[in-house]
């Protein structure tokens, strides 16, 4: 399956939307939002530019999308009216992939023009803004062309499920589960591994490249607590999303044949290997690195925190899900995924973990 054709957030504003079911992706970002900002300020102090280079890579769409956006408008707006030094123009580029639903963000932007615009009346910079398809694992912008890049909720989302879970007659090794499992051979563990570092690399390798000197990039993304791969924490999602698909099988709903063929392009690096892939790089100085969670209790939903994380799945998983299996199943997978998660909860607590990131181009 080509990762860059099928996968996207489900589009529009539907009810399972990722525009309606990305909340708790703004809960989670606004527990480190005071990081984002003083990263931000930090940055403008240092380097006051005339124009100012912002990219948010892996935006999707939805209101989240243009919330940061208007968070480092007005800390920029906010520090550079202290020091007296005023930015003529601002440039946003949304990076996603291109099937992302790049026209919702393209929609809201008048509404979001006017809502920057209040109470300023004593002059407005210029803010340009506009969308950039493709693959962050690769090159994207001209050199030393931006000073601030944001990556929210995508980093965790690989450029391919690693080939070398397959054996010669592209079979996967990894029957049963749709990622790393207790069940799983080391070599699908370290498949996986091997593709994030690839692909990481590549990353900080051709931002490294964009950034001016100088330049921040904050990144937040899943992660996991120690060297193994199984935890209760986010493989431990994707543990109850295989049992769920299990349940369609002995339903005869899908083939256990076709669920064996299904694997995600997911991987939630530790602590020790972002930090073993930022050195190895080089040219980028880690000057933050936090661990953080969310408790199911900060969710502030009346729904049962299965039906909140199932919805939230599906509107990430849908596309790739309904490629693979077709879209008759997605009703009676998250279903049953809501349930699952409800009785484990119930026995014992889901620890999923994030990182923050902050790194600056040296």
């Amino acid at each position: 399956m080509d990762v860059e054709k099928a996968f996207h957030m489900t589009g529009g504003v539907g009810k399972t939307s990722y525009a309606k079911n990305s909340s708790l992706q703004k809960k989670a970002s606004d527990k480190v939002k005071h990081i984002i900002i003083q990263t931000v300020e930090d940055l403008y102090l240092t380097t006051t530019p005339k124009s100012i280079g912002i990219a948010d890579l892996g935006c999707s769409s939805g209101p989240n999308t243009l919330s940061i956006i208007k968070d480092i408008f007005q800390a920029i707006q906010g520090i550079s009216h202290k020091i007296m030094h005023h930015s003529t123009e601002f440039r946003v580029y949304f990076n996603d992939l291109p099937t992302n639903d790049f026209n919702s963000i393209f929609k809201a932007l008048p509404e979001f023009h006017q809502l920057l615009r209040q109470d300023r009346k004593n002059g407005f910079p210029s803010i340009f803004m506009g969308g950039y398809p493709g693959s962050f694992y690769g090159r994207l912008f001209p050199n030393s062309y931006l000073h601030f890049v944001h990556s929210s909720y995508s980093l965790h989302w690989l450029s391919r499920v690693p080939p070398a879970i397959y054996d010669e007659h592209k079979r996967s090794l990894n029957k049963g589960c749709v990622y790393i499992c207790e069940s799983s051979p080391e070599v699908v563990s370290q498949a996986y591994y091997q593709q994030f570092q690839e692909d990481f690399s590549l990353f900080l390798g051709s931002r490294s490249e964009e950034l001016v000197v100088g330049g921040r990039m904050v990144l937040i993304f899943l992660g996991r607590r120690g060297p193994e791969h199984v935890d209760r924490g986010n493989s431990f999602f994707w543990e109850i999303l295989s049992r769920s698909f299990a349940i369609l099988v002995l339903q005869g709903e899908i083939e256990q044949e076709k669920l064996d063929s299904y694997d995600v392009h997911f991987y939630a690096p530790s602590r020790e290997e972002i930090e073993e892939e930022v050195r190895k790089e080089g040219s980028l100085k880690l000057e933050r690195l936090e661990m953080f969670e969310m408790d199911k209790n900060e969710q502030g939903s009346g729904e049962s925190y299965g039906t909140q994380i199932s919805v939230a799945v599906r509107a990430i998983q849908e596309s790739m899900i309904s490629h693979h299996f077709g879209e008759r199943i997605l009703d009676g997978l998250f279903k049953n995924y809501a349930r699952l998660v409800d009785q484990e909860v119930a026995k014992e607590e889901i620890r999923p973990i994030s990182f923050v990131l902050v790194l600056r181009k040296i």
